[in-house]
């Protein structure tokens, strides 16, 4: 029992981290825009983080992302050294990009130490032949390192050709007025969708745990206090900012302007929504990138400073496979020592 109450009170440490990692993503844009200051902003951003767990819980109706991710390895390779493994690899890493500047994708890290500490367990695949990793639940998420991000461009480049075109007329120091109100919108809607997605993937690893540990037989009955520490941690993490990687996403990617900001969040919430409700875990790092691309690219094509976009794809496709080798040597160094 005590091994249980370590793995979750890591698992909401994780989940804190996530917060002030992908702060970023929130209210990058509403700080660069200067609608509201720094503090403003996380304060906002976290707010709606945890309000996220209404939505989830009493519209949605179920966490389909939690189930998504508990449910991503084998239930015959789920163990408490495994789940433990698998966070330590994750906290590290999202610790390491976060010094570093690099808006990674906390899901994703999450998501490759589980199943690196799994393989480490289980040697890759078992005498049976039944294999370590549930590809039904893992490939969309594979899929989606690539589509959300597509997707995000492809909404954040038709709804400020939308805006632009609409608004062609009207007054510019009006306009600009309006989308600076309207980017507090768009920017609670996309800390939902964050909320939303992140804090459920630490609900499914929270879930694991007490299925593996018999305190659950199904992650369907989690107790209510599980989503509402999870959504509590993301929230109380996004408070604490992530101010270096705010640069990265709202200023090196391209300059952004309320109406960009605006059309930018709108972008990456749909996205985040939708996929939510498909249950697929997805990067919100990715996702508002991917719309910050677009929003850029209504300019021209060189207004968007493709180099820091190829290093943070880079980081994007290494943290699933780096964070998968992080806790095989994790799990290894702790069966060495016990």
């Amino acid at each position: 029992m005590t091994f249980l109450v370590i793995i979750i009170i890591l698992a909401l440490v994780f989940d804190y981290i996530n917060g002030f990692h992908d702060a970023a993503n929130s209210i990058a844009t509403i700080v660069s825009t200067k609608v509201l200051t720094p503090f403003q902003a996380v304060l906002w951003a976290a707010i709606f983080n945890f309000a996220a767990f209404f939505i989830s819980k009493y519209l949605i109706g179920e966490f389909k992302i939690g189930n998504t991710i508990a449910k991503s390895v084998n239930e015959h390779f789920i163990t408490l050294e495994v789940i433990f493994c698998g966070l330590i690899a994750s906290i590290a890493w999202n610790l390491l990009t976060w010094w570093f500047g690099i808006p990674s994708s906390s899901s994703h890290t999450l998501l490759g130490g589980f199943m690196g500490a799994a393989l480490a367990h289980a040697g890759a695949l078992t005498r049976d032949g039944l294999s370590v990793i549930n590809y039904a639940k893992v490939v969309p998420t594979f899929l989606f390192i690539f589509l959300a991000p597509f997707i995000g461009m492809i909404f954040g480049y038709i709804i400020t050709v939308i805006i632009i075109n609409i608004c062609r007329r009207a007054n510019p120091y009006r306009a600009d007025n309006w989308f600076r109100r309207l980017q507090l919108i768009s920017s609670a809607l996309f800390s939902l969708g964050h909320g939303g997605n992140d804090a459920q993937k630490v609900l499914g690893i929270i879930a694991a745990a007490m299925v593996a540990n018999g305190n659950l037989d199904n992650i369907k009955h989690v107790p209510n206090w599980v989503p509402i520490a999870c959504f509590t941690a993301i929230g109380l993490g996004t408070l604490s900012g992530g101010w270096k990687i705010v640069k990265t996403m709202g200023t090196r990617i391209t300059k952004v302007s309320p109406l960009e900001g605006v059309s930018a969040e709108t972008a990456g919430a749909i996205t985040l929504f939708l996929t939510e409700r498909l249950g697929i875990p997805v990067s919100t790092t990715h996702t508002i990138a991917g719309a910050i691309i677009g929003v850029g690219a209504t300019k021209r094509l060189s207004a968007v400073r493709w180099g820091v976009t190829i290093n943070l794809l880079w980081a994007w496709i290494l943290t699933i496979p780096v964070s998968a080798v992080f806790a095989a040597i994790v799990y290894f160094i702790v069966h060495l020592v016990k």
